[in-house]
């Protein structure tokens, strides 16, 4: 069944979809947002229900006044809320209200880290985004499960990692949905293999749960999610929340990631004593405006439908494939015909630099895109078939044009027409290239422009 928005009343959720911007020759037409795995754009729900809040914001858990009680009190229902939303178990689990994803794995990282044990082995992957990388280095041994040739995470090889450290391994870090190739991982089949050999599983949610239903099962079951983390700000909700989402007992030993006001119970000159989670992982002046912002963004979605959501986004997805790859000279760097992805499509326009074509899109016909390694480098070189001498090769050549790839993503509110509108300039891009990269190159560097005059021809495979 193809699921087509162009006519729903989806789009009248968002804010901004109509908003007009100006082109390059000065008129000015109606912006279309393909940079959803960055930020989506806000709902109005969401917007709505911080106007009716904001006159009752105060302090959270700091003040006898009325407004204070108001606000902490709305503050904690939110708990109750993310809880439900991904069936996380209320009585065993916390809900950490982080400022992103990114905050929720550094403070993962570090309780983890002060946890003694012998288990002193995170198994990451060539998929993750930095923020689900970066955190697990100078705190444990990393090791990262394979990718085939189309960036498909390898199961075989996160099981051969799991019997080769077995009884070491404290982490499968996984990422639920790729930023760069939209792949869903199978998070089930990989929790229960990390159980099975004695580690936990950690899924980084942050492209996935916007996109899709999540179930974090029972404590009981194999398949069960043991960490939980993702963004408000990529599911139509801003001001800056983020969630974490784990067993209590494994946030009450050990010291907060931040330290400061609202994590204490009582403190002298000589000692501490924390609070109980999550309040001592939640130092500072609680958001509470982001907390209802996250809350009214989850209570909207679930009222649209997850599962529709992902069924519209996909539909999207399909009919975006089935009209570039007839454009000469496109090259996808996913497999594009899974049906186990998000709306996500990474790829490249032979012979112009990845660079440069956000910039054609934006000033010709108001599209905004992504280009680059959207923060998931190693992933990425894989995926352009990058050696370690070509990285090593740009580490010190700082002039060098530095390869990337275009990503397109798509959101609940896009339509068929938006998706035509962008086949049509790229069509005429690639039919066209000398005249646009001519057009646009004083965007770039002197030795940038050098090189665009050649088209790239000779860089095609790693990302021109």
């Amino acid at each position: 069944m193809r699921h087509d928005p162009s006519n729903s009343d989806l789009r009248k959720l968002i804010i901004g979809v109509e908003q007009k911007i100006p082109l390059s020759d000065g008129k000015y037409v109606t912006a279309i947002n393909f940079d959803n795995a960055a930020t989506t754009p806000v709902l109005y729900p969401v917007l709505r229900e911080i106007n009716h809040f904001a006159p009752w914001y105060s302090s959270v858990h700091r003040g006898g006044g009325y407004k204070s009680k108001v606000s902490s009190d709305i503050y904690e229902q939110g708990r109750a809320v993310v809880q439900s939303f991904v069936n996380s178990d209320k009585e065993r689990d916390v809900v950490i209200f982080t400022k992103n994803t990114t905050e929720a794995i550094n403070i993962l990282s570090y309780v983890l880290s002060q946890q003694k044990t012998q288990q002193k082995v995170i198994l990451s992957t060539f998929m993750e985004h930095a923020a689900n990388d970066l955190p697990w280095r100078n705190k444990f041994k990393v090791d990262y499960v394979e990718v085939d040739r189309f960036g498909r995470l390898s199961i075989e090889d996160l099981e051969d990692k799991l019997i080769r450290y077995r009884g070491s391994v404290k982490l499968v870090s996984v990422t639920g949905a790729s930023n760069v190739t939209g792949y869903l991982n199978p998070i089930y089949k990989i929790a229960a293999l990390a159980h099975k050999y004695g580690a936990k599983i950690l899924v980084d949610g942050a492209q996935m749960v916007p996109h899709t239903s999540v179930d974090m099962k029972s404590f009981d079951s194999l398949e069960h999610i043991d960490y939980l983390a993702f963004s408000a700000h990529k599911m139509y909700a801003p001001f800056g929340a983020g969630v974490l989402i784990g067993p209590k007992k494994d946030f009450m030993e050990g010291n907060p990631f931040v330290q400061g006001g609202g994590a204490i119970d009582l403190v002298t000159h000589k000692r501490v004593e924390w609070d109980e989670p999550a309040g001592k992982d939640e130092a500072g002046t609680p958001n509470a405006m982001g907390v209802v912002a996250l809350t009214t963004a989850i209570k909207t979605l679930q009222s649209v439908g997850m599962d529709y959501i992902y069924q519209i986004e996909k539909s999207l997805y399909d009919y975006a494939i089935s009209h570039m790859k007839n454009i000469p000279g496109i090259k996808f760097y996913s497999d594009p015909y899974r049906d186990d992805t998000i709306s996500v499509i990474p790829f490249n326009l032979e012979g112009v630099y990845h660079h440069l074509l956000p910039t054609i899109l934006s000033d010709e016909a108001g599209i905004a895109v992504r280009n680059g390694f959207f923060c998931t480098h190693p992933y990425c070189e894989r995926l352009l078939g990058l050696s370690e001498e070509d990285i090593n090769h740009y580490f010190e050549d700082e002039d060098e044009m530095f390869p990337g790839m275009v990503r397109i993503s798509f959101g609940l509110y896009n339509n068929y027409k938006e998706i035509d509108k962008f086949i049509s300039i790229l069509r005429i891009i690639a039919e066209n290239k000398e005249y646009y990269i001519s057009k646009y190159s004083k965007n770039l560097s002197s030795n940038q422009t050098m090189k665009e005059a050649g088209l790239c021809n000779h860089m095609f495979n790693h990302g021109c």
